[in-house]
């Protein structure tokens, strides 16, 4: 099944949310019925059932989402003339409107001839009527000025100065109540036209009682209303790059190919709204924007799934149904190292996730995004198996596994697993910013759409990590004098084990954990360990006052990894004064755990001076996680002796 066929599947399966305006981090979204599009609105105007002005007031900024019937031109409106059919800005409303402002008064002659065809129709609703009898009155300006909602000039105009809510005054969005004088409480009527789902019905009846041309619809292969003007807005209510469009007959849009756009391509109209309208509900409802790039997905059955972008801890958190975990551990599951709490919880969300799939269950991927502001290209698409989804985000985090600090409620946390892909980005090509990593250069943000792009089939498809990103995380690991906060630093280097861990276990089939291997007898992974242990003796002599200096093993830390013997002799030299500040019992540990890791490396790959692999920084990192969790007690040790 294609992309055309989910949307309109998505669309039919949630008719129930059909006008429904509903939230997301406090910005309103709404599944838009056929042949309605949604707006930002200034101005609302309440008139009773005779079409009589009763008050006009600015929209609150919470409840400024409106929606609002469109014509297939209309809906396409850019710098045409094509009227709303029922709410517009004044220039389209206001009879008054030239008496006010300089105006050939064509916009609302369109408006009103259009508006009078709705009322005289046999799909007519009754706030239709009473909207077109208040405007026929041609006094909606000046209701506004004795409102105070319009302002005036010294000439008597409208004031091109003053603005509504950060729009000109002459293009302020009008939209209408309909005070009912229903007193049957068992009846629910909306007085918002916006928000009459009975109005919508009578407006969709209407258009469809005008369609009388019929075609075939390229995308479902049925015989429906033909458009060629297609909906804007699919990103956000200010995007205008189109998706489907053909409006260029000079250049080379069909022409060699086609005499006509008509021969090229046809959507059916109502098709076309569905598709829009659902991939402009779903976006917003749980699209991720990575910069100009947005990637949503869904679940074909509306269950709720683990999102594929977000960290280890995040999904295990997110999760929602605590009553289906079981205790029950495989010895895969248990067999993680780290933090086993986030561990046990993540594959808990997992097996709680598989038991509401079934074989039918599918998990749709689209990604959108523009390269001029006008056009709007679909640049990723995956459909897969629900459940082969959730076996591919498990092996995503496991393959990466390794121990991750983040910022959670304001505490620094420690999870078991992999960072999500904003963090990679930000990791990668970030710099410090307010002590954070982060991208801040406005064109190098387009990086978190590149980052985005290369990773979704590595998490999707299970494809092997761009091998650029494990180098680029190993240089940048590798220079620890680059970063003010040690923090920041420590987040590049949990990133760069997670990524060659992934990348020695793809190319190479080598398994790699955060527990110490204190058999392993790989050169890279024994510098690795010695250059932990010579940081970690230098860093226990401290005082509190210190804790900020750099020690000399992470002074060298760049150059040990392109001439290790070379680089350990003067780190090895450099450490022997704190050496000797130690007690007896450390001392002698450290002494001992240098000599074991000595006796590991055979005697030609320890005089070997060429450069370090990414593994070095496995070794590294597995020692100091070691030697932070070892909790002894040295001065007891020498009360003993």
């Amino acid at each position: 099944m294609s992309w055309v066929n989910e949307l309109i599947d998505l669309y039919e399966i949630n008719s129930d949310k059909i006008g429904v305006i509903e939230y997301r981090r406090d910005m309103p979204y709404v599944l838009l019925p056929p042949f309605h599009t949604t707006v930002t609105a200034q101005i609302t105007v309440t008139i009773d059932q005779n079409g009589n002005f009763m008050n006009a007031e600015l929209v609150d900024l919470n409840d400024k989402l409106t929606i609002i019937p469109v014509t297939e031109k209309s809906g396409s409106r850019t710098a045409g003339k094509e009227p709303h059919p029922l709410c517009d800005n004044l220039r389209y409303l206001a009879g008054d409107y030239t008496k006010y402002y300089e105006d050939d008064g064509i916009c609302h002659e369109l408006y009103i001839s259009q508006l009078k065809e709705w009322v005289e129709s046999g799909y007519c609703h009754e706030k239709v009527r009473v909207i077109y009898l208040y405007l026929k009155k041609n006094t909606l300006v000046s209701d506004l000025v004795k409102k105070r909602i319009i302002k005036l000039n010294e000439q008597n105009q409208i004031d091109d100065k003053e603005n509504i809510q950060g729009i000109v005054q002459t293009k302020a969005f009008v939209r209408f109540i309909i005070r009912s004088s229903n007193t049957d409480l068992s009846e629910i009527i909306q007085d918002e036209c916006w928000k009459d789902r009975t109005l919508q019905d009578c407006y969709i009846n209407y258009v469809r009682s005008q369609e009388k041309e019929k075609g075939l619809c390229y995308l479902t292969g049925n015989t429906e209303a033909i458009s060629y003007l297609h909906s804007k807005k699919i990103r956000n209510e200010g995007d205008g790059a189109k998706l489907i469009s053909a409006n260029d007959s000079q250049n080379f849009t069909y022409r060699g190919r086609f005499v006509s756009k008509e021969d090229a391509f046809a959507v059916g109209n109502e098709t076309s709204q569905k598709i829009h309208n659902a991939l402009k509900w779903i976006i917003r409802k749980q699209g991720t924007f990575f910069d100009t790039l947005v990637v949503v997905t869904w679940e074909s059955h509306r269950l709720s799934m683990p999102r594929w972008n977000v960290d280890t801890d995040t999904i295990a958190s997110e999760y929602a149904g605590d009553d289906d975990w079981d205790d029950e551990e495989s010895e895969e599951e248990s067999a993680c190292d780290g933090n086993a709490i986030t561990a046990e919880k993540f594959y808990s969300a997992l097996r709680g996730y598989g038991k509401k799939v079934d074989n039918t269950s599918k998990m749709i991927l689209l990604g959108f995004d523009a390269a001029t502001p006008g056009r709007l290209s679909m640049v990723e698409e995956m459909t897969l198996d629900s459940a082969r989804y959730l076996e591919n985000i498990k092996k995503w985090h496991e393959s990466c596994n390794w121990i991750h600090e983040k910022w959670k409620n304001k505490k620094r946390v420690q999870f078991s697993g992999m960072v999500g892909v904003k963090d990679v980005a930000d990791i990668l090509f970030g710099i410090e910013s307010k002590g954070n990593l982060t991208i801040v250069d406005a064109n190098g943000k387009k990086l978190y759409a590149e980052v985005a792009r290369r990773l979704i089939p590595c998490i999707w498809n299970g494809n092997k990590i761009p091998y650029d990103f494990v180098n680029r995380a190993v240089l940048k690991a590798s220079m620890p004098l680059t970063y003010k906060d040690r923090k920041n630093w420590e987040r590049v280097l949990t990133l760069a084990c997670s990524l060659v861990k992934k990348n020695k276990s793809e190319r190479y089939g080598e398994e790699w954990n955060v527990a110490l291997d204190k058999k392993q007898i790989d050169r890279n992974y024994l510098y690795g360990r010695l250059l932990a242990v010579a940081d970690r003796i230098e860093y226990r002599t401290y005082d509190d006052g210190d804790k900020a200096r750099v020690t000399n093993a992470k002074r060298y830390m760049s150059t040990f990894s392109q001439r290790p013997f070379e680089t350990w002799k003067v780190i090895e030299e450099s450490i022997q004064p704190y050496m000797n500040k130690l007690g007896i019992a450390e001392r002698r540990f450290y002494e001992n755990l240098l000599n074991d890791i000595y006796e590991l490396f055979e005697v030609e790959s320890f005089k070997d001076n060429k450069k370090l692999d990414g593994l070095y920084l496995l070794g590294f990192h597995s020692q100091a996680y070691d030697l932070n969790q070892k909790k002894e007690d040295f001065k007891e040790k020498e009360e003993e002796e």
